[in-house]
C-alpha cells in the first residue's frame, strides 16, 4: 500500500475494473438489418426492435442465438423470484437475449457437446461442438469478427446460406467498426453443420450469422475516480481485448483520453510490430492499449519503468501473473481472479472496483505521511532532550541555595517523557487523518528518503530551540531554588513536545483537533503532568514542586515558539518550490 503512494502510472483492465462487468446485448446486426434490443440487466425479458417497430424472431435470429448460446459455457436460472447467473458475463448477455427469443436455458443440455475450443486471447474465438442428430452435429463459434471472418467463406440471409463475398465481409466490418465507435464490445457469430465423428477442419469454411454489440457501462464513480488521479498527478492506462474503437468510446467517456487521440491508443498488432526501443519512445503518450494479450503488458511494464515510473498493473487470468509479478505493484481481482493471480499478485480487490485501488493510493500516500511525522516527532523531540543534558553537563549550573550543581532534568522525569510524550501522542500521531489535497499533489520521488536533508535539517533546528528554550526557563527560574528550576525545565520539555505534536502537522494543513485520538492523547498526557506536579505524593518521587499561573504562561510562550519556526519554515519552501 505504501508503494502505491509513488505510484504514478496505474495500467487496468477494462471490463470489471472500469466497468460494471455486467454485459448486456443492445445491438444486432443479421441479414442486413441493423435491429435494437431492449431489456434490463440479466431479466430475460425485453424486445427487438427494427425500423422502430417490435419483430418477432425469425429463423437467422433463432440461429444466431441457438449457436452463441451452445457455444457458451455460463448459466442462467430461476430460483424463486430472482434470476441467478453463473460464467463469464459476455457468455450470460447472449444466453439471456437467446431467452427473450424463446429459447430455453437448458438448450445446451439438449444437444451433447462433443468438443470445445476454448476462448484464448491469442484464438479470440471460441468453438464448440455439438450432436443435434444421430448423423449430424453443429459447430458454433463466437468471438472477434474480425478474427471470425477470415474463418467464413458463407453467410446466413434471409433464410438461406448465400456465398460470403469480399464487398459483403467489407460491409460487415464497417457495420462492426460502427458499433465499437458507439462504445459497444462486438462479437461475430458462425456455424457450420458438419458429419457426426468429423474431426478435420472444423473451424474452416463457416457460415457467417452476425453480429451481436454489447455494452459494459462505466462504474459510476470511475471517472471522477480518474480526474481524481489525474489531479494526484498518476497516469491511467487501459489496457483491454476490445477493438480499439470500442476502448477510444469508453476512454472518452471515462475522461482518460481527450482531443486527438491517435497517438494515445495502441492496438496489440501495432505492438507487436514495434522493438521495445521503439515502444519506449511512445509508452508516455498512449493511455489505451486495445486488443492486447497478457504477454504484452510484461513489454507495457518494461517499457513504463524504462522511463523511471512506479508502476501499478491489474489482472486476473492465469496468464497476467508474470505482469503482476514484474510491477512494482500487482493487484489482483477478488471475484473474478485466478487463484495463481492472486498469488502472484501484491494486492487483492475484494471489489474488482478502480475505486478501491484510488482509495488504496490515498491511504498509501497517507501511510507515508504518518510514517515522516511519526520519525520526526520522536527524533526530534529526543535530539532536543539529549542536547538539554549534553549542553547542561557542559555548562554546569549551580543550584543557588545550595552551591552544588544540578541538572535540569532527572532519570525518572527523562523516562516519564519519554511515557508521555514519545508513547500515546506519538502513536496517535501513526493514525493521522489524510492531508485534505493528498490527491492534488504529485507523486513523491521513489528514491526520496525519511531522512532527508529538509527533514534532518527541521530536526536539528526543532531539537535546539527545544533545548535552548527548555535551558532559557531553567536558567531564569534558578533563582527561586533548584526544585523550582527543574520542575520548570521538566514541564517545559512536556509542552515542546505537545505542541510538537501540532506543528509538525502544519504542513500537512491539519487543524488541532482533526484527530480525535491525538486530542485524547494530549489530554492524558497533560493530565499526567499535572498529576505528578501537583499530587502530594508524586511530587515526591518525581522532585517536583506546584507551579503557578505566570510559570505556566512563561512555559507555554516559550514552547509556542516552534509554531512560529514551523510557520516560517513552511512558507520559505513553499515559496522555493
Amino acid at each position: 500500500v505504501e508503494t502505491l503512494g509513488s505510484t504514478t502510472v496505474i495500467c487496468s483492465d477494462k471490463t470489471g475494473t472500469l466497468t460494471r462487468n455486467e454485459m448486456i446485448i443492445r445491438k444486432l446486426w443479421y441479414s442486413d438489418k441493423e435491429v435494437d434490443v431492449t431489456g434490463r440487466g440479466y431479466e430475460p425479458e425485453g424486445d427487438f426492435i427494427f425500423n422502430r417497430k417490435k419483430i418477432n424472431a425469425d429463423k437467422d435470429l433463432q440461429l444466431l442465438f441457438t449457436a452463441s448460446s451452445l457455444c457458451n459455457n455460463s448459466t442462467v436460472s430461476r430460483i424463486g423470484d430472482r434470476w441467478e447467473t453463473t460464467g463469464d458475463p459476455t457468455e450470460i448477455s447472449f444466453k439471456v437475449a437467446a431467452m427473450k427469443v424463446g429459447i430455453k436455458e437448458d438448450l445446451d443440455e439438449q444437444y451433447d457437446r462433443i468438443k470445445e475450443f476454448p476462448f484464448t486471447s491469442e484464438r479470440k474465438m471460441m468453438t464448440t461442438v455439438n450432436k443435434i442428430s444421430p448423423r449430424k452435429s453443429m459447430v458454433c463459434v463466437k468471438g472477434a469478427p474480425e478474427i471470425i471472418l477470415t474463418h467464413c467463406n458463407r453467410m446466413m440471409s434471409n433464410g438461406s446460406i448465400t456465398i460470403l463475398t469480399k464487398s459483403k465481409k467489407k460491409e460487415i466490418l464497417e457495420k462492426n467498426q460502427e458499433f465499437t465507435r458507439n462504445a459497444l464490445r462486438v462479437l461475430g457469430v458462425a456455424f457450420k453443420e458438419v458429419q457426426s465423428g468429423t474431426k478435420a477442419g472444423l473451424e474452416k469454411d463457416l457460415v457467417f450469422i452476425g453480429l451481436a454489440g454489447l455494452i459494459d457501462s462505466p462504474r459510476k464513480s470511475v471517472k471522477k475516480d480518474i480526474l481524481l488521479c489525474k489531479e494526484a498527478g498518476i497516469k491511467i492506462v487501459m489496457i483491454t481485448g476490445d477493438h480499439k474503437n470500442t476502448a477510444i468510446a469508453i476512454g472518452r467517456e471515462l475522461g482518460i483520453v481527450e482531443g486527438t487521440i491517435d497517438r494515445n491508443v495502441l492496438a496489440g498488432e501495432e505492438l507487436e510490430d514495434m522493438t521495445d526501443k521503439q515502444l519506449e519512445r511512445v509508452v508516455e503518450e498512449v493511455s489505451i492499449y486495445a486488443r492486447v494479450n497478457p504477454e504484452h503488458k510484461v513489454r507495457i511494464i518494461d517499457a513504463l519503468k524504462s522511463k523511471g515510473h512506479i508502476i501499478a498493473m491489474t489482472g486476473d487470468g492465469v496468464n497476467d501473473a508474470p505482469a503482476l509479478k514484474k510491477a512494482d505493484i500487482g493487484i489482483s481481482m477478488g471475484i473474478t481472479g485466478t487463484d495463481v493471480a492472486k498469488e502472484a499478485s501484491d494486492m487483492v480487490l475484494k471489489d474488482d472496483n478502480f475505486s478501491t485501488i484510488v482509495a488504496a493510493v490515498k491511504e498509501g500516500r497517507t501511510i507515508y505521511d504518518n510514517i515522516n511525522k511519526f520519525v520526526q516527532y520522536l527524533l526530534s523531540s529526543n535530539f532536543g532532550e539529549v542536547m538539554i543534558i549534553f549542553v547542561a553537563m557542559i555548562i554546569g549550573f549551580q543550584d543557588p541555595m545550595t552551591g552544588s550543581y544540578i541538572l535540569p532534568l532527572t532519570a525518572i522525569q527523562l523516562l516519564w517523557i519519554n511515557l508521555l510524550t514519545d508513547g500515546f501522542p506519538a502513536l496517535a500521531l501513526g493514525v493521522d487523518p489524510p492531508e485534505p489535497n493528498i490527491m492534488k499533489r504529485p507523486p513523491r520521488d521513489p528514491k526520496e528518503k525519511i531522512l532527508s536533508r529538509k527533514t534532518i535539517s527541521e530536526i536539528i533546528i526543532i531539537g535546539m530551540v527545544m533545548a535552548i528554550g527548555t535551558l532559557f526557563l531553567f536558567w531564569l527560574n534558578l533563582p527561586s531554588g533548584g526544585e523550582k528550576a527543574i520542575t520548570i525545565a521538566f514541564t517545559s520539555i512536556v509542552v515542546f513536545e505537545l505542541i510538537r505534536t501540532q506543528s509538525i502537522r502544519m504542513r500537512y494543513h491539519l487543524s488541532f483537533f482533526s484527530n480525535p485520538k491525538l486530542t485524547i492523547a494530549r489530554m492524558i498526557s497533560i493530565s499526567l503532568q499535572l498529576m505528578v506536579i501537583y499530587v502530594p505524593f508524586f511530587q515526591t518521587i518525581f522532585n517536583t514542586v506546584p507551579l503557578d499561573l505566570f510559570d505556566w504562561f512563561e512555559i507555554t510562550l516559550v514552547a509556542g515558539i516552534i509554531l512560529i519556526i514551523m510557520w516560517a519554515r513552511i512558507k520559505i519552501f513553499t515559496r522555493n518550490d
